[in-house]
């Protein structure tokens, strides 16, 4: 490769990833707007025309607060959790499948797995470093969800894998060409949405976050850019798996405006969810995940493989 190759890759990334900022960014004035129309109230509409500056003054006012020192916190790891955190969820979107300028993967979903598996570390590091009990309990509970719902996300996907037969995502839109894999896995896929919820800590599994009992969980001790950080990487994520089910399901992925609708549309199910579901209880949430998904997700991989088998 010419080095202009690989000065065009580095160019192109970082556009990314300042899209993907700008995106978090109208993602959570969306989500703002929505709840507040859910809850009979406006929502932002103060700053600029609409709100639609509010984002912009949050970061503001969220990196110029002044960051607190604890006393007994584990400095190194207290600091640099959220910003690995931050980093991972971040290098997850170069696996967005681009024709050109980009990096081409073959062994994407791999990548994929490595990275969400990675992030619960973050997470556990940030609760336990903060040295308070309710920090530690909000990450010992995020651990265990999100460990829980990876089993459930890998086996889930699996039955995808196992009808395309490669690890590329670019590979999902040459096989959805004449139907959505949607029609294929209904079940499967509605498995999958539930399971990316609990993966990104949202409503109704938000128990690292349980403001009612946890102060709102591992990130209890964090404040100005710290906190900025794990918000960004949470709805980083959000966008993410909203990306990842437009893939996998809708279709793949086409260079128009009807696949980012379709992916805008999922993060509005996200926060749809959050507006009107309350949070499940601890013991079904991990009842859901071993004793429903696992064998549904199970039983459909050895359909879809006896499905490859007869039309090989």
């Amino acid at each position: 490769m010419m080095m202009k190759d690989y000065y065009n890759i580095m160019i192109g990334i970082i556009i990314l990833i300042i899209g993907v900022l700008i995106g978090v960014a109208f993602l959570t004035l969306l989500e703002r707007k929505i709840l507040g129309y859910i809850q009979i109230r406006k929502g932002p509409n103060k700053l600029g025309f609409m709100g639609l500056l509010q984002p912009f003054s949050d970061a503001i006012k969220l990196f110029s607060k002044e960051q607190t020192y604890l006393l007994n916190a584990n400095y190194l790891t207290y600091y640099f959790s959220p910003i690995v955190s931050f980093i991972l969820s971040l290098m997850i979107w170069v696996l967005m499948p681009y024709y050109f300028n980009l990096i081409s993967f073959n062994l994407g979903i791999l990548f994929f797995f490595c990275c969400t598996s990675l992030g619960v570390y973050t997470v556990m590091i940030a609760g336990w470093s903060s040295n308070s009990n309710y920090s530690l309990l909000g990450g010992l509970r995020a651990v265990a969800q999100t460990i829980s719902y990876e089993v459930s996300l890998s086996l889930i996907l699996l039955s995808s894998i196992i009808l395309i037969m490669d690890f590329n995502l670019v590979k999902f839109m040459s096989y959805q060409s004449i139907i959505w894999f949607i029609f294929l896995m209904f079940p499967l896929s509605l498995c999958w949405l539930s399971s990316s919820l609990a993966e990104t800590n949202r409503t109704p599994f938000d128990f690292a976050e349980g403001e009612s009992e946890l102060v709102s969980g591992f990130n209890v001790e964090y404040s100005s850019g710290g906190f900025a950080l794990i918000f960004l990487a949470e709805y980083a994520s959000i966008l993410f798996m909203s990306l990842m089910f437009s893939l996998i399901y809708l279709g793949g992925y086409y260079l128009n405006l009807l696949f980012y609708l379709k992916m805008v549309f999922i993060s509005f199910i996200f926060i749809w969810v959050r507006g009107t579901l309350p949070r499940y209880r601890y013991d079904k949430l991990m009842y859901l995940s071993w004793k429903i998904y696992l064998p549904v997700s199970l039983n459909f991989m050895l359909f879809f493989m006896g499905v490859k088998i007869f039309l090989i």
